[in-house]
């Protein structure tokens, strides 16, 4: 017999990391104020950026699901200001190099949709990981001053500039399923999964204005030189939205022999009793012409090469444990005579048993009591693909 069922599909989990770099100025007096030497020029220092942490590995590909790609962010750089020496009213002004900024490059890492497995007659649940843009920070300059004969030049600065980090939470839809029908002839509704979608993130651009200190000059025509520290730009970083559209399994009417069609997928649900024995997981041999008739529909509905996943399922009688050890070996029995007399290669076949945790039907009546007839439909092995 031929019954109804899902797709399933899956992808690894992706780990995500996110990446900051900081700035600071160093060599500052007590006062925060870089120290200055008597009637000369103030010394001033910077430190570059920390290094970014090392990232956490990424997915290169996402098997049964999609690949949200990594976003590069640049590097930035502006290169030192020197000061040249002077020499004022016979005093000595040392020379002075202004910092420049060394920004390393920064990466939003590259993440997986997930699409979590499912039995036969279920949507499995999608979920998209949360990710983030790190913050940037431009750091402070400053302009030394001059104080010798005949001039006094104060000192000029600008502020450290930051654009924050930005980020969006992980988003998806759960897993849904059809209703089971109870007895053949029954009307079984479709189901939809509503698709999802992650926000788009952009972190502005930070700007650091330019610094301009004027020439002096003394009575004596002695002076010293103008000096002019580029502006300096963190670009603006777009992290683009991330859509998974819905999906639906179509309504049917229940009967001895189904073959479910979905918008995108195909299932075979085959009572386990019409293909083992009891407690067992070695196939039936009156078993192989259903199996056969699957095998066929398989060539003609799924595309070369596409996974086709075979989902075992017992009744809740027994151990949990043992249940599920014996879903798992009638799931790979089936997948192996798939593999050896259906004609379709191994590397497409994946077999997963869920055990008891799945039931389509009641394994018991109302009243508490034993129900074998739902026990017997729970026992069961779902074939399904994407068409």
């Amino acid at each position: 017999m031929i019954a109804r069922g899902g797709i399933a599909r899956r992808a690894p989990r992706a780990l995500a990391v996110g990446m900051a770099a900081c700035l600071s100025l160093a060599a500052c007096g007590g006062d925060g104020r870089p120290k200055r030497p008597e009637g000369g020029h103030a010394k001033t220092g910077g430190a570059p950026a920390s290094p970014a942490p090392a990232p956490s590995p990424e997915p290169a590909s996402c098997p049964g699901g999609r690949l949200i790609k990594a976003v590069e962010i640049p590097a930035v750089h502006s290169g030192p200001v020197l000061i040249p020496e002077a020499v004022i009213g016979g005093q000595r002004i040392p020379a002075v190099t202004i910092p420049g900024v060394e920004i390393p490059a920064q990466r939003v890492p590259a993440q997986c949709v997930e699409h979590k497995p499912a039995p036969g007659g279920c949507l499995g649940a999608v979920a998209v990981p949360g990710t983030s843009i790190p913050s940037v920070t431009i750091p402070a300059v400053r302009i030394p001053g001059v104080k010798a004969p005949g001039i006094d030049v104060p000192p000029v600065e600008q502020a450290a500039v930051s654009s924050e980090a930005v980020g969006t939470p992980a988003v998806g839809s759960p897993e849904v399923c059809q209703s089971k029908p109870s007895k053949e002839g029954e009307y079984v509704s479709s189901v939809y999964r509503s698709g999802v979608y992650r926000s788009g993130l952009y972190r502005s651009s930070a700007y650091r204005s330019s610094l301009y200190r004027p020439r002096a000059c003394n009575d004596k025509g002695e002076c010293v030189p103008s000096v002019t520290v580029p502006g300096v730009t963190a670009p603006g970083v777009n992290v683009p939205g991330v859509s998974v559209p819905g999906v639906s399994l179509k309504s049917y009417v229940a009967g001895p022999g189904q073959v479910i069609k979905g918008d995108d997928s195909i299932a075979y649900n085959i009572e386990a009793d019409v293909l083992f024995d009891f407690g067992k997981a070695e196939i039936k041999p009156a078993a192989a012409a259903e199996l056969g008739e699957i095998a066929k529909s398989l060539g003609r509905e799924v595309p070369a090469g596409a996974t086709v996943q075979v989902d075992g399922h017992t009744d809740g009688k027994g151990d949990t444990a043992s249940n599920q050890a014996l879903s798992l070996r009638r799931a790979q029995a089936i997948a192996d005579w798939l593999a050896t007399e259906g004609g379709i290669a191994r590397s497409r076949l994946r077999a997963t048993g869920y055990g008891e945790t799945k039931p389509a039907y009641p394994n018991t009546k109302p009243d508490g009591s034993d129900d074998p007839g739902g026990r017997a439909k729970n026992r069961r092995v779902v074939i399904s693909a994407a068409r």
